[in-house]
């Protein structure tokens, strides 16, 4: 089959299109013939070395597609169901592996394309509103990086549970989509500082909650945003990772929350990854989530995608398709 391989830590130029040997699940593993691999921001921890990866390897952890191989005692799945996981193992290929019980069923009006985009980022935004910090309506959140993959999904969910919304973005056009996905106000980081504007717009408290994907570049300015005994939801580091900080500091800025969360620990249960699919499936159904696809790079072209990711190029969720 037709892969992407990382042999060595570095730069989307590692990114090599090569052909290797089909992967042979393992007992409690299943093999999907992919129809899309989501790309994610963590794809390029692991090719930077940030999040250690034994080399060489394949990237990707998100896909949809048919199972086409069950591994000896996988008994809830069989070949021809249609599945997602936001927990497999060298998705941008032909065929990759997940672990049986961290799939979930794709319902035949949910297109597989959709299902993979929807999935690790529809999935995160779930547990950072309703679990991380469970938003109430008439409450206020800040969402960094608003017209993102996650960031658009952030918002609807938001907007639906009744909370007030502030997105900051870096251009006009992503405003436009960040207002369209129902912020109630938009920011342009790059024209104003956005930890003021927060201010200004909640007359001095600051938000409830803020949801921060973006790390180093707006760590502070986000715990300035807050209001007392609020909450700062760390969950990316797009711009780098945050430096280490002293817990004084959080005293002092009003007896604030600070928590890292990751998808593994919100999925962790059956019970768990089944809620959280099963609400984005069943919104996405409904019409009450909107899931954009921002562009579809096939296979060979993966470094190009991580450039347009990297570059902040991207609106909404990029596919890579084999």
């Amino acid at each position: 089959m037709r892969a992407i391989q990382v042999r060595s830590i570095g730069g989307p130029e590692v990114l090599s299109y090569e052909e290797v040997s089909i992967p042979q699940p393992a007992s409690d593993q299943v093999r999907i013939k992919v129809a899309a691999a989501g790309l994610n921001f963590i794809d390029t921890y692991h090719r930077t070395g940030l999040y250690i990866l034994p080399l060489p390897f394949t990237p990707g952890i998100e896909c949809a597609g048919t199972i086409d191989a069950v591994g000896a005692d996988v008994t809830d799945w069989k070949i021809g169901d249609r599945v997602a996981t936001a927990s497999g193992t060298g998705a941008y290929a032909e065929f990759a592996l997940a672990p049986a019980a961290k799939l979930v069923r794709v319902q035949d009006d949910v297109d597989l394309a959709d299902a993979t985009a929807v999935l690790l980022q529809g999935m995160t935004a779930h547990y950072l509103v309703h679990s991380t910090y469970p938003l109430k309506a008439g409450e206020t959140c800040l969402i960094h990086a608003a017209a993102g993959g996650t960031g658009l999904l952030l918002v609807q969910m938001a907007k639906n549970i009744g909370a007030r919304v502030f997105g900051t973005v870096s251009t006009e056009e992503k405003a436009a989509l960040a207002r369209a996905a129902g912020a109630d106000e938009v920011i342009r980081y790059t024209e104003e500082s956005f930890n003021q504007r927060v201010r200004e717009l909640t007359a001095g408290r600051g938000v409830d909650v803020v949801y921060d994907s973006v790390g180093a570049s707006t760590f502070e300015g986000s715990l300035n945003s807050l209001r007392p005994r609020g909450y700062m939801v760390s969950f990316g580091n797009a711009s780098g990772p945050v430096p280490p900080i002293s817990p004084l500091v959080l005293s002092t800025k009003g007896s604030l929350f600070l928590t890292r969360p990751t998808l593994a620990y919100y999925i962790a249960t059956p019970e768990e990854l089944t809620w959280r699919a099963g609400d984005l499936f069943r919104w996405i159904s409904a019409g009450t989530l909107k899931v954009r696809i921002d562009r579809r790079f096939p296979l060979e072209q993966a470094g190009d995608a991580h450039r347009a990711l990297e570059g902040r190029q991207t609106t909404g969720k990029v596919l890579i398709i084999p």
